[in-house]
């Protein structure tokens, strides 16, 4: 599949912006009184943390064969 060099930066764009407000979200509920009770929500934010820092580096990677 070809994919264009303006629409592979946008897209590492929009997941760095996930990324930051996904960040965000795991350290206010790690954060919280009890994080125990939080601990799916924690985990879920984790596991997407993981799969965009992933689909990240295949952009760059893809960016820089371009």
């Amino acid at each position: 599949m070809e994919v264009s060099k303006e629409a592979l930066t946008e897209a590492k764009r929009q997941i760095d912006s996930t990324l930051h407000k996904l960040r965000e979200t795991l350290q206010t509920l790690r954060g919280k009184e009890n994080p125990e009770r939080y601990k799916s929500q924690i985990t879920l934010a984790e596991r997407r943390i993981r799969a965009f820092e992933l689909a990240n580096r295949l952009i760059e990677r893809e960016l820089s064969q371009i």
